[in-house]
Order: C-alpha cells, then structure tokens, then sequence
C-alpha cells in the first residue's frame, strides 16, 4: 500500500501523518484506487451483463475509498462490514464475482490476500458430534486474510433433522464474522428462495450480512455473447453460419430442463470442439489455421438437441 497507510487489522506499516483540516486529496489517485479501477474495468471487458453486480462493486469500491481517506484526517474509519450473500441460478458467474471481489479489497487493503476459498456443507459439517468444529475452523483458516465462499450456503440449515450439526458451522461463522471483521470476508451463495429461507432462520446470521447481490438469468443475446468470448479465449471463433446455429441452439435449449446459463454454453462448446475434432481427424491429411480455429454449422448441429425439437 502506498506510503504504509492500511486498513487491515493487526500490525502495519508506520501510518502517515494526519493532515490538517484545511488539506485536501485526491482520493482516486493513490495505488488502492488504481488497483480498483484496473479490477473494475477488467471485470467489466472480460464479463457480459452482469450491470447490478457491477454497480455494487463500484459502490463498495467508492465506500472503501472515503473510508481510506477519511483516516488520512484521523477520522473513524473502522472497517466496515463487508459480508455477503449471492442469490441466482447456476452458471451466473457468482463465483467469479468473488475472485474479483477478493482482488478488489485486497487491493484497496481491506484483505490481505486475493485468495478465494471455495467450500460446500461437506468441508464445514461433520458427520459426528465433535467433527463440524474442527472442520469449520480449519476452512476459516485456509481463507484466512481473503474470502470464505460457500456455495449451496442454505445446506447448512436443515431443521427437519434435530441431530443435524449445520447450525454449529453457523455459529462458528457468525463468530469470525464478528470477531475477525477486516480479516475475513465471507460469502453465503445460492438459489435465491432457499437462501432467503436460509438467512431469516438466523438473525444473527442476517444482521452480519450487509450486501445482498442478486444474480439474474442470462438472456438469449448475452449467452450467445458469452460463446463468442469463450472462443476466443481459446483462438477459436464461428464461421457465420456456425453463428445462426448456435443461436438457434440457444433458444432450443434455453427451453429445456437443467440450463445453467454460461455453464451450459460451456458445455456445449466443448462439444462443439470435440465434434470439430472428429470430422478434422476422420479428413486425413493436412490442416491449416482456419480449419483449426473454425466451428463450423456442423459442428454445432450436431447436437442432440436439435433432434430432440424434431
């Protein structure tokens, strides 16, 4: 962090001087803030739609920076609360939303690391009493100075089962939360009807939770821009009718049962490839870099899919 100042819990570089009460700064032009905006805008070129989830990283950016400067006076800048719960459909991109949020706070200095640990119901409860402490503890640990995400998060709530041990990871949690504020961040993801369950069973568990990030469902023209990007992360593209394929593979398959949004564009790309694969291999021959960075229609319908539309 420039010129030691930090916001991190624990022992820290010599902080500056306060300023005067007649001084003035810049709070956008230290490195945090360059750190901030260099995340932010890589998130925004690198994602599709997602304009929410955007907008609540900003906030809690801006928060983060008043905060910074707030303490160059020697005003409260205690940390505040950062806790929050994801809410959507699978395949919304909720756990890349939190490795970025990890290398946001970790470079205005609110955490220590970037580092994402990602755990279910079955890294923090035990099967038996005395288990689900040593479980819970040892997962805190591992995410210790960075973020604790726990997908499937309402799993830990079962109350139709009264030998049930998920209620002692919560109160482990509400603990740290409360405790270690600055030092960890933690992050409740799932459905959003059985999270909404999940939270109001526990106040406590509420209260601590000060960001509710909702992820909505890809529409038609973003999962297939969602393709497109994949592609060429990977130096492959679709000729245009290739294209119109896959839109109409979209549609049909948005239709059915078990989408999970750009989980299943990514699933169905690498199909795609795999069908490529095949028809180059059964060629014979000799191929060049069109051939080896094309998806044809082909290879797109292909798919069981458009047999199962009859």
């Amino acid at each position: 962090m420039t010129g030691g100042f930090s916001m991190r819990p624990g022992p820290a570089a010599p902080e500056r001087e306060l300023l005067a009460g007649d001084a003035v700064i810049d709070i956008n032009a230290d490195e945090g803030a360059a750190q901030a905006r260099a995340v932010l805008a890589g998130f925004d070129t690198e994602t599709v739609g997602l304009t929410a989830v955007k907008r609540r990283l900003a906030e809690i950016a801006a928060l983060l920076l008043v905060s910074r400067a707030r303490a160059r006076f020697g005003l409260s800048a205690s940390s505040p609360s950062l806790h929050m719960s994801f809410t959507g459909g699978p395949g919304t991109g909720k756990t890349t939303v939190a490795l970025r949020i990890a290398e946001l706070l970790h470079g205005l200095g609110y955490l220590r690391t970037p580092r994402v640990v990602a755990v279910t119901r079955d890294d923090l409860v035990g099967q038996f009493i005395g288990h689900t402490a040593p479980k819970t503890k040892e997962a805190i640990a591992r995410a210790a100075g960075g973020v604790l995400f726990i997908d499937e998060a309402y799993y830990l709530h079962r109350p139709e089962n009264e030998r049930d041990y998920g209620q002692e990871a919560v109160e482990i949690l509400l603990q740290e939360m409360e405790s270690g504020r600055g030092s960890l961040v933690v992050v409740f993801a799932g459905y959003a009807d059985r999270m909404e369950k999940f939270l109001s069973s526990n106040p406590g568990l509420s209260s601590r939770v000060a960001h509710h990030i909702r992820f909505d469902d890809y529409s038609h023209d973003e999962l297939v821009q969602i393709a497109e990007l994949m592609l060429a992360r990977d130096s492959y593209r679709f000729t245009p009718d290739a294209r119109a394929a896959f839109e109409s593979y979209v549609e049909l398959r948005m239709a059915m049962p078990r989408f999970a949004n750009a989980r299943s564009i990514r699933n169905a790309l690498e199909r795609c490839r795999l069908r490529q694969a095949i028809r180059l291999a059964a060629l014979g021959g000799t191929v060049g870099l069109a051939e080896l960075t094309e998806l044809t229609a082909a290879d797109v319908r292909g798919s069981s899919i458009f047999a199962q539309a009859g």
